[in-house]
């Protein structure tokens, strides 16, 4: 598996390089050896944060950990890496992504496959509109994300609201 860092204000030392280096590695007996570890360690208000970020055939795998320590933060992201794994796993066996594995690294049991239900649906029309009339309606009606065809560019956008409380916006190309 290639590793990549990535320091955005926090200095990454050489033994945290060797830990989640090590950590990390211990994944690469779900993936193959074409594998990419992008590791993004950055600090903010002295909060540390680490987004570790999987890419193996086209499947991505993310997690991101926030805490006062980094070298807590590998620890905290590596489980939810793995629980993602785990989670699909019966798809990547059937493909043959994934070898199977009987012990798991960094959780102690097999999360329960249950889908949720679609317990809702909507319908509506694509009435050309402006990212920023887009915008409007996010907060009027306090969702998280708004389906909408722009008016500029006549492609259907979703705009969604990030973590951080800035836009997101995408464009769907058909």
């Amino acid at each position: 598996m290639k590793i990549e860092f990535v320091e955005r204000n926090y200095k990454i030392s050489k033994k945290l390089k060797e830990i989640i280096t090590e950590k990390v590695e211990r994944l690469s007996k779900y993936f193959g050896a074409d594998a990419r570890a992008k590791v993004v360690c950055s600090e903010q208000n002295k909060t540390q944060k680490l987004e570790l970020t999987i890419v193996n055939k086209g499947t991505l795998y993310r997690s991101e950990v926030t805490s006062d320590e980094m070298f807590n933060n590998i620890d905290l992201a590596l489980p939810k890496i793995e629980r993602q794994i785990v989670r699909h796993k019966d798809k990547r066996i059937a493909s043959s992504r994934v070898k199977e594995v009987n012990a798991y690294e960094f959780i102690t049991e097999e999360p329960e496959e249950k889908l949720a239900d679609v317990y809702k649906t909507k319908s509506f029309d694509l009435d050309p509109i402006s990212v920023d009339q887009a915008k409007d309606y996010i907060e009027r009606l306090g969702h998280t994300f708004f389906i909408f065809l722009n008016a500029e560019t006549g492609k259907v956008n979703v705009l969604y609201r990030r973590k951080d409380q800035k836009f997101g916006l995408i464009e769907v190309n058909y």
